[in-house]
């Protein structure tokens, strides 16, 4: 039955949306203080959902595909559908698509949100380091990947964070995405096991180590099992460094 049911999410459309944390469990509250959770209005006025990282007070770090009319940023949250006092709802002033974003081949999905005004950091708040520019991650590698998406094609989107493990594979795993580029992706989540993001897990952070490596950008349908595409963060740090300096 389980394996039924990853197998129907799987071949649901890709798109815009929630993390969508397949087999993983349920954070503990705040243990992961750099998720941004994003309520975004659509230029055609649809709303939607990303997920985010913080990487300093005023920017978060997520994907292109998360563009819209307006965003606001939820800090400090584990469970959204509540009022936390941990939580902070800031509003975004600018967004920073990478100049060379690829909309249908999902090349350079990455973006910066500059916020209105500075996050406060606290024990729930905090920034999380990002690679160099020379910073890898190889096949074989653990990391992890969070969320408040649907858990199930019939279920709503989950209240509190959930997080998964998840392997980075290698190239080659990732040859059913056709315009899949080792140097600027991560091919993440290994075909053997349901651990997944999926639909709508745009803008999410893979952690590895502590250390932000990727940001989830997209998987291909109809699809019967991982790996997905993350954007490799490590490839952008120079146009990152920029934009942070004001450039």
């Amino acid at each position: 039955m389980q394996v039924l049911l990853l197998l129907m999410v799987l071949l649901l459309p890709s798109g815009a949306g929630a993390e969508e944390i397949i087999c993983g469990d349920e954070a503990k509250p705040h243990s992961r203080p750099y998720m941004a959770h994003l309520k975004i209005i659509r230029y055609h006025g649809r709303q939607d959902i990303c997920g985010g990282v913080l990487i300093t007070p005023q920017f978060v770090l997520t994907a292109a595909h998360c563009k819209g009319s307006k965003i606001t940023v939820i800090l400090g949250a584990h469970n959204v559908s509540k009022t936390e006092s941990t939580q902070q709802k800031i509003k975004v002033e600018k967004q920073i698509n990478h100049p060379n974003f690829i909309w249908n081949l999902h090349f350079n999905d990455i973006m910066l949100l500059k916020l209105e005004e500075q996050a406060k950091l606290t024990p729930a708040v905090d920034v999380i380091p990002l690679p160099g520019p020379s910073d890898s991650i190889k096949p074989g590698e653990t990391c992890w990947a969070a969320g408040w998406g649907l858990t199930g094609v019939t279920e709503p989107t989950s209240d509190t964070l959930r997080e998964v493990d998840l392997r980075i594979m290698d190239k080659e795993a990732c040859v059913k995405h056709k315009y899949y580029d080792d140097n600027i992706q991560v091919c993440v989540g290994s075909p053997t096991m349901l651990n997944s993001v999926y639909k709508g897990d745009i803008g999410g952070p893979l952690v590895c180590a502590g250390v932000a490596h990727g940001i989830a950008s997209y998987n291909s349908y109809p699809v019967e099992k991982p790996p997905s595409v993350f954007t490799r963060i490590s490839s952008y740090m120079p146009w990152i460094n920029d934009v942070l300096n004001g450039k």
